[in-house]
């Protein structure tokens, strides 16, 4: 287990409730896993029975699906489709409004936002990097997004250490899993019997002061590392490195990029499931009455037509192009903006593309093979 704010804590499964109502009156709406449309998908949590119980994902290139298995536990799963973005990011919504009156005066106006505390359980360690990123983006400059902060300042996090991740899974070698470290109000070990619970905030202590809980043995802290540890031996995909900058940029002409782009769709899918993906269009919705009109923001991808049309021109006008702006901002020029690289390992652009292009393997073919 990992250093926290307080010591580690344990309680029964069937104590659960008593967390979700310690959220719930104070003040926040839960979220949490369940399934839907044969996915694991964030919704309202009202009750523990919500959560998919002794069910176990199975991913692959272009593969996700979900199975039953003999076991006790609600989290012996990796991530599904959905990260934390649409709660912080949305994926669409309007900025501000214009309105004409009868005098054909313009008045322009902000949409205003009205953000309730959010609760979100089973929260795993690459979203939480995920997060740090969005943060930094939006919240981590001289003018930060107002949308995007009041939603975080709203948002409590309780994470859940990952011991079953998918055959997709490449968190190791980014640096940002299985095992969450930071980033989290409450972090959970789920074993077959109970959980073990840590605070990682003092908005996480005060909601753990209000469940049972007894200290955890330390049987079961060992139980929890060792399960941490076999989770991270289990993952077999890895990036080559963790800052690919350089060799990207050195191959900017290499075959590869003529290969995947035969392959790939542009159809976006990879950029709507990344945890960490920003880009954004803004556009005009005006009403049919035409006396009023939205300023509205929604989600964008380096892979659609229109993203890098620039005064008559596109700037990238195929596949390939929109690929290698993809890969090479993702892994290579994400150091120079944030220190780092923008791939936290979730492998979710691999099992939700439907041709089943691995980022790892396309990162990989560019890098340490010599350009021809």
């Amino acid at each position: 287990m990992i250093a926290s704010m307080s010591k580690v804590q344990q309680f029964a499964r069937d104590r659960f409730p008593e967390l979700l109502d310690a959220l719930k009156t104070s003040g926040y709406r839960c979220i949490g896993p369940q399934i839907r449309d044969g996915a694991i998908l964030y919704d309202t949590l009202d009750s523990f029975d919500q959560l998919p119980k002794g069910q176990q994902d199975h991913q692959s290139p272009g593969e996700y699906r979900i199975t039953e298995i003999s076991s006790p536990r609600n989290f012996s799963w990796a991530n599904g489709p959905q990260a934390l973005k649409p709660y912080l990011f949305a994926p669409h919504e309007v900025l501000w409004k214009a309105n004409i009156d009868a005098n054909k005066d313009i008045t322009f106006s902000e949409a205003g936002l009205d953000v309730p505390p959010l609760a979100v359980i089973g929260v795993r360690a690459c979203d939480l990097a995920a997060l740090g990123l969005q943060d930094a983006h939006f919240i981590g400059r001289p003018d930060p997004d107002p949308y995007y902060a009041k939603r975080r300042e709203q948002l409590f996090l309780v994470a859940v250490n990952c011991t079953h991740p998918a055959d997709t899974c490449f968190c190791v070698s980014t640096g940002d899993g299985p095992q969450a470290t930071a980033g989290y109000d409450l972090v959970l070990s789920e074993l077959d019997d109970c959980f073990l619970i840590e605070a990682g905030s003092e908005r996480g202590e005060a909601i753990l002061a209000m469940i049972s809980t007894s200290d955890a043995v330390p049987e079961a802290i060992a139980i929890a590392a060792t399960e941490n540890e076999a989770a991270a031996n289990r993952q077999t995909r890895s990036l080559p490195s963790r800052n690919l900058r350089d060799q990207l940029f050195a191959n900017l002409e290499h075959p590869r990029w003529n290969d995947v782009a035969e392959r790939c769709l542009s159809c976006g899918n990879c950029t709507s499931v990344c945890p960490t993906c920003f880009c954004y269009s803004e556009n005009e919705q005006p009403s049919l009455q035409g006396n009023e009109s939205n300023h509205i923001r929604e989600w964008d991808s380096c892979f659609t037509h229109g993203h890098s049309y620039v005064h008559g021109f596109v700037v990238r006008p195929d596949t390939g192009t929109r690929y290698r702006q993809w890969l090479t901002h993702k892994l290579g020029s994400w150091h120079d903006q944030f220190g780092r690289s923008g791939c936290v390992g979730c492998g979710r652009c691999i099992s939700w593309c439907p041709v089943g292009i691995d980022i790892t393997e396309e990162a990989s073919a560019v890098c340490m093979e010599p350009e021809k």
